[in-house]
């Protein structure tokens, strides 16, 4: 295993351990609202604290681009961690066990390594560039074909910007061609699920490179396309 992707193991478990001891009371948590519909919690960004400063002692030269600490660029520009310490706030602060801690690392601007760490399950998918992804065992994408039968997530724009009326009209059209549809919370998560197989797909507007970056990674490595509304 890569040295990165060890670090960024263990930055993701350590976050995680907080993360889910924070579940267990609810009532401690400090809550505010960064934008309308966009909430921050004290956990948050406690979490992404403890990743970055796991990755500054293995690493210190490399960059961090975080959701809550924004850009750290250091000496070392061409090696960025992408992190997002709790993809699916909004879940984590109701005490819906849909969340996880998401970590990528890009170098010369290509994805090359990805961990995304589901906390409540302790499942941890990993995938490098070239090498495949993982869930304890290799992952690959659901085999389906067609869309008739297949099972679809999906996520509404935070907050409520031009890319709600593409998601409504996208939603409209694609619910009548596949089985079913779920809105789950977590990008990052679901792009793993998509990978595992758990999902046929998913689809959302309006996404931070940190929400999708390791996710996109893992879908790749495990035989799947992971592309934006304007490609061909």
């Amino acid at each position: 295993m890569h040295p990165y992707l060890n670090i960024a193991i263990k930055a993701a478990r350590k976050a995680g351990e907080v993360i889910a001891r924070a579940q267990q009371d609810l009532n401690k948590l400090h809550i505010e609202e960064k934008s309308p519909h966009d909430f921050v919690s004290n956990i948050d960004q406690k979490a992404e604290m403890i990743i970055r400063d796991t990755i500054q002692q293995a690493y210190p030269s490399h960059s961090i681009l975080g959701e809550e600490g924004g850009e750290l660029e250091n000496e070392d520009t061409e090696t960025w961690w992408v992190i997002d310490p709790i993809d699916g706030t909004q879940n984590f602060i109701k005490g819906l066990p849909f969340f996880c801690v998401s970590i990528a690392i890009k170098e010369q601007g290509k994805l090359s390594h990805a961990v995304i760490y589901d906390p409540m399950r302790q499942e941890l998918f990993t995938a490098s560039r070239g090498k495949g992804a993982f869930l304890e065992n290799r992952i690959r994408v659901s085999d389906k074909r067609g869309l008739s039968s297949a099972l679809i997530g999906t996520g509404f724009p935070t907050p409520r910007t031009e890319g709600w009326n593409q998601a409504q009209t996208t939603l409209n059209t694609l619910f009548n061609q596949i089985a079913d549809i779920r809105c789950l919370g977590s990008a990052a998560l679901a792009l793993a699920y998509v990978a595992c197989g758990r999902l046929d797909g998913y689809w959302e507007a309006d996404l931070k490179e940190w929400d999708i970056a390791a996710g996109c990674l893992l879908v790749k490595e495990a035989g799947g396309l992971a592309t934006d509304f304007f490609s061909d």
